[in-house]
């Protein structure tokens, strides 16, 4: 009886552990083929196959962030515009991402590019600039709904830029600057309107006393006066002087001939 001698032997046991062991890390599974049929998913830590017998497929469980490239669409109202997004998914079952597609992140691209599209095509362009929130929930249930059957669960997606046309942006800015100008004109009419109502309340409290009109006038006068350096004459009505001598005590002035 022949025996293989002992370092052919220790090479042989070395060879099998060698192809027999596996270890997968935390965020690792296992599909285990068996002469061609799945017999499970293992992972993760030390998996143990049979050499020539089974064959494992890994599989990540970790989030994987896509970027949807450039899309170009035509929204509802007729504007031609390129819009790209990222999509968020992970695996949630290994064993259907093997089995029921041949490359799921080959398959998921190509519907994350059909949907973005088919979305955006359906909405207006004032929609798409201010409700990215509303198309990115659709689009995300839209996927999610669609890749279910390949064990892809998609977490979100989010619109990244929206390219307009050079036309495009020309009008939108002439559309902002009018409107800002609208809005400096309805802010001034108000500030006046304001300002007259104040103006006509000052007015009614001032007619309401002669002696407020008189030091009024006086204000005005020592305001000229201040301002500017050369002489100014005003006239100065007698009801005016009557009124101060009168507060004083003393006799009224003589009448004007």
């Amino acid at each position: 009886m022949t025996f293989l001698p002992l370092g052919s032997l220790l090479f042989l046991i070395v060879l099998f552990l060698a192809n027999a062991i596996r270890i997968l890390r935390e965020y690792e599974r296992a599909v285990i083929f068996r002469l061609g049929r799945v017999i499970g998913v293992k992972g993760p830590g030390l998996i143990i196959l049979i050499p020539l017998i089974d064959r494992m497929i890994k599989v990540s469980l970790r989030i994987i962030p896509m970027d949807v490239a450039p899309q170009d669409v035509i929204t509802r109202d007729n504007v031609s515009v390129k819009v790209n997004a990222v999509v968020y998914f992970r695996v949630v079952e290994p064993n259907r991402s093997v089995i029921n597609v041949e490359d799921y992140l080959f398959a998921t691209m190509q519907m994350a590019q059909t949907t973005l599209r088919s979305v955006v095509g359906q909405a207006e362009l004032d929609e798409l600039l201010s409700n990215r929130e509303k198309l990115n929930l659709e689009i995300q249930e839209i996927l999610d709904k669609a890749t279910d059957p390949w064990g892809i669960k998609v977490s979100a997606v989010e619109i990244k830029d929206v390219d307009l046309p050079v036309e495009m942006r020309r009008a939108m800015a002439r559309q902002a600057e009018a409107e800002r100008e609208r809005r400096s004109k309805v802010i001034h009419a108000e500030g006046e309107f304001q300002a007259s109502k104040q103006l006509a309340e000052a007015a009614r409290v001032i007619s309401s006393d002669p002696a407020t009109i008189q030091l009024r006038y006086l204000q005005t006068l020592s305001d000229i006066a201040r301002e500017n350096n050369s002489v100014t004459i005003f006239p100065v009505p007698i009801d005016m002087l009557s009124y101060f001598i009168k507060a004083r005590g003393g006799a009224s002035p003589p009448p004007e001939s």
